[in-house]
């Protein structure tokens, strides 16, 4: 007779399909890896497969994070110089102080 086909539970797929994403081997290096076909594991891609655990590749989530990088830089840029200008605040009160605090002859 010919074999029995092997049963997968749909956690068993799910955390499959996850691993796949998160590699960067081939379908076919990790069907070997595991002894399932490549047919099923694409199989199982495209019925559980979740964008969010694939590393950045889209043109779109590159944009999304270009974004993020510059609106972070230009709040960076905005505090040094809120730093900068308390720095400067700082001095001239220092100095008011020295001058003020000296005895009067």
């Amino acid at each position: 007779m010919g074999e029995q086909r092997q049963r997968y539970n749909e956690k068993f797929k799910r955390e499959t399909v996850k691993y796949i994403q998160e590699q960067t081997k081939t379908v076919v290096e990790i069907g070997e890896e595991l002894g399932i076909s490549p047919g099923v594991l694409h199989n199982w891609l495209a019925k559980y497969r979740e964008f969010g655990n694939e590393p950045v590749n889209s043109a779109e989530k590159v944009r999304e994070l270009e974004q993020r990088l510059a609106e972070q830089e230009k709040e960076l840029r905005a505090r040094a110089q809120r730093i900068a200008d308390v720095e400067e605040e700082l001095a001239i009160v220092k100095k008011a102080v020295h001058i003020f605090s000296k005895p009067k002859n």
